[in-house]
């Protein structure tokens, strides 16, 4: 007897799931780390294969796409997701979790290669760079329930979202990530770009009159730069939230006050060895609910990210992404 099409689709469906349970679904950006991701992917999957990874591969082609794999590749049945890229692969794999409709986000287990330029959200955690110490993580599979941010945010003047599970940088962060970037779209990418640019920015940038809201408490100052972390580090190893616990249900915030230009060339090794919070300009706070509006537009980044401008709105989501740790 004859299958009608319809419910053949349908057995070819299920049985798609199926073999998907238990698989690793392996999210490559090939552009990572100046074409790294693409250089390295060889070895990369030699080594999962060696280590009894069972897993599909699939390559990002354009920004956001690795959003769309991880919402299709959900609704397939995988459960299980390993980012080779750097922190902006995993930002948009992070988005896709959360706007998947299949599951909660928690039944997600997420991992990382990290082949990027910034590599900030491993720092936090202590998984090496190196591919083999990286697999070996995976390989236990110890996980953690850390927590995420969303932001509300303008661009072109429509009001949009974005989820984020390392940190946001507004105001001179915000700056110094879109020249980053735009070096970065131009094929100009190693760890000392986002230093250049940070010198380069200093320059152009002027601190905006902001009104800072976290869980009721005011702050309306003249500000040079925020950053509101879920991990510790950013910008390629700055350690602007280093008391940030990623599973503590708060943002930790450090506020930077408008200061004179030599004034902050000179604490710029306070950005690296997390005592950038014993400056007398800087204030550093912690919260569930942030509101930031600003006299000027001010820009804005998360994991990275360039993104759009003020007003923001940030929410904490606790506990509500399942990632591989060293532990």
């Amino acid at each position: 007897m004859r299958t009608c099409p319809a419910l053949r689709r349908y057995h070819q469906y299920v049985g798609m799931k199926k073999k998907a349970h238990g698989r690793w679904l392996v999210v490559i950006n090939p552009n990572a780390g100046t074409k790294k991701g693409e250089r390295d992917w060889e070895k990369i999957s030699r080594l999962l294969t060696d280590n009894g990874f069972d897993f599909h591969p699939v390559y990002t082609e354009r920004r956001l796409h690795a959003m769309k794999l991880c919402i299709d590749f959900m609704d397939r049945g995988f459960r299980k997701i390993i980012v080779v890229g750097g922190d902006g692969t995993m930002n948009e794999v992070v988005n896709g979790i959360f706007k998947q409709k299949v599951v909660p986000t928690t039944d997600i287990t997420l991992g990382m290669i990290s082949v990027g330029t910034g590599n900030d959200w491993i720092r936090t955690f202590n998984i090496s760079t190196d591919y083999a110490e990286a697999v070996a993580v995976l390989r236990k599979e110890s996980t953690l329930l850390q927590d995420a941010g969303i932001v509300k945010y303008q661009d072109s003047n429509c009001e949009k979202s974005r989820y984020f599970i390392n940190m946001a940088g507004l105001g001179f962060d915000g700056l110094v990530a879109q020249k980053t970037n735009r070096d970065k779209d131009l094929g100009r990418s190693n760890p000392l770009v986002y230093l250049k640019n940070l010198v380069a920015s200093l320059f152009a940038y002027k601190s905006a009159e902001t009104k800072v809201t976290v869980d009721g408490r005011v702050i309306a100052d003249k500000i040079f730069s925020i950053s509101i972390g879920i991990g510790q580090y950013n910008g390629g190893g700055m350690r602007q939230a280093p008391d940030a616990l990623p599973d503590d249900g708060l943002f930790d915030l450090t506020l930077i006050k408008d200061m004179k230009k030599l004034s902050v060339v000179a604490s710029i090794r306070r950005l690296y060895n997390g005592t950038i919070g014993q400056h007398k300009r800087v204030m550093t706070l912690v919260g569930k609910n942030i509101r930031i509006e600003s006299e000027t537009p001010i820009l804005l980044e998360t994991d990275g990210e360039s993104l759009g401008h003020s007003p923001f709105e940030f929410q904490i989501v606790p506990k509500s992404i399942r990632v591989i740790v060293n532990t």
